[in-house]
């Protein structure tokens, strides 16, 4: 860990703007941390928000202590992002505690660090600079003052970048990533992601949105005109049929209707894509399958038997994905526009395959289930 502590050291100074650490290798104890400069009194300190349990711990740490604190914490993290106003640092730690060092020159439009105490929670979208695609939502006012009636949507775009956030080490600089956004709507999801990744984070990105509807479509490559977004593009199509592309990087699936899930990550793994991001919903399949004679007390009740499927459905996909080589978490999203809360299903890359075949195998048996996902994969795509 010398290497780590010798950046935080250069690092941890007036030009600091942020950190991230995050994806634990044990599960259950810290979740992430995330640290910003504070000025107190006249002296800088570092604030490290530590995320544990669904709850927020904070101190307020000089340089030196800021520096041993996130060593330690980089003991049992994989990776950390880092910021200045010169350069983005990307730090990575294997198992055997090989630190690896990305460098990276800033590129996109970098802001101020806020170094207020009193402030309102950090979001990645801060007020008080304006977005063009918020303002045309209406989330925001030309001055960039947050709209209060549409605060909670604010909110939910900012927790969508946060999941993005946290994947950054795994999207490769120096060439054109493709972002593949199936079922994208109104798209207010894909205009985030393009203005995070290209306008702020200064990635060379192509993203493309597919959906049904003709008129949505329309009007979404208007606003990508509007906004100047030259790799923004969306598209009329199905999930299932499209072909357009050889080679994709990030797949994001937001509502994706029942088993159009099951087709859009089928896709996602069939083109080796490193990223995967899916919000289902309206999981009915299962719910027509599941038999178990154990369960049956409670599989009698149609609310019980409706919401077990949909949690079975959204279980053993995240457990398909594994078995084909990904890190898979299934995450909380809040979701005004659906339900309260909603599930979102990121998996990251690792290239280890087949481990859980047999108790995935075991699972299917018991509950008499037999999903899309599994027959496209085991099938190469074809159910």
């Amino acid at each position: 860990m010398d290497e780590l502590r010798v950046l935080l050291q250069e690092n941890l100074n007036t030009e600091f703007l942020s950190a991230v650490l995050s994806n634990p290798r044990i599960k259950d104890g810290t979740e992430k941390v995330k640290v910003r400069p504070l000025l107190k009194k006249g002296t800088l300190f570092f604030q490290v928000e530590t995320f544990r349990n669904r709850q927020a711990f904070h101190e307020n740490l000089t340089a030196p202590q800021a520096c041993e604190a996130l060593a330690r914490q980089m003991e049992n993290m994989k990776q950390m992002q880092l910021e200045t106003q010169k350069n983005h640092y990307t730090v990575l730690v294997s198992k055997k505690g090989k630190v690896t060092v990305k460098k990276k020159a800033q590129t996109g439009k970098i802001r101020p660090a806020e170094l207020s105490h009193d402030r309102k929670k950090h979001y990645i979208l801060e007020e008080g600079t304006a977005v063009p695609f918020l303002v045309d939502l209406g989330v925001m006012t030309k001055e960039g003052k947050i709209v209060h009636a549409r605060y909670d949507k604010f909110r939910q775009i900012n927790r969508f970048l946060e999941f993005i956030e946290d994947i950054l080490p795994r999207l490769e600089r120096g060439r054109e990533l493709t972002i593949l956004d199936f079922g994208c709507g109104k798209s207010y999801l894909t205009f985030a992601m393009y203005y995070y990744l290209h306008e702020l984070k200064g990635y060379d990105i192509r993203i493309i949105g597919l959906d049904l509807k003709r008129e949505v479509i329309i009007h979404c490559n208007e606003l990508a005109e509007k906004y100047g977004y030259q790799k923004l593009k969306f598209l009329v199509g199905d999930i299932a049929d499209y072909t357009g592309v050889d080679r994709v990087d990030m797949v994001v699936t937001l509502h994706a209707c029942d088993t159009a899930t099951d087709f859009a990550l089928a896709k996602a793994v069939g083109w080796n894509a490193k990223v995967i991001l899916s919000v289902p919903c309206c999981q009915h399949e299962l719910n027509r399958q599941i038999q178990s004679d154990v369960l049956a007390p409670v599989l009698k009740y149609g609310l019980i038997r409706e919401r077990m499927a949909a949690l079975v459905t959204d279980a053993l996909r995240a457990e398909y994905l594994e078995r084909e080589g990904y890190d898979v978490q299934i995450l909380e999203f809040i979701d005004m526009e659906h339900t309260p809360k909603n599930i979102l299903i990121r998996a990251v890359q690792n290239g280890k395959c087949g481990e859980n075949q047999e108790s995935i195998k075991k699972c299917e048996e018991f509950l008499h289930v037999s999903p899309t996902l599994k027959r496209l994969l085991d099938h190469k795509g074809e159910v």
